[in-house]
């Protein structure tokens, strides 16, 4: 199957500062996390390693997570 004919799934990551760089991972992905110096790399990074993930489970013939998470900002008075 060629990535072109692949579905589509979107999935969410949380990133959270770690220190002097950025941490992600995808809650409905357990074991995918990814790193970075920055937000914009943090993202790209764990774009690729979620597609690295998903394909290594393809390949052992596991089943691929279903995204069941969905994040939302609440503002509130500070």
């Amino acid at each position: 199957m060629t990535e072109a004919e692949r579905a589509v799934t979107d999935y969410t990551i949380i990133i959270e500062v770690a220190g002097k760089n950025f941490s992600a991972y995808a809650p409905d992905v357990p074991g995918c996390v990814a790193a970075g110096d920055t937000i914009e790399e943090t993202r790209r990074l764990m774009h690729e390693a979620l597609n690295l993930h998903v394909d290594m489970l393809r390949e052992m013939g596991e089943p691929i997570p279903a995204p069941r998470t969905q994040a939302a900002v609440v503002q509130i008075a500070s």
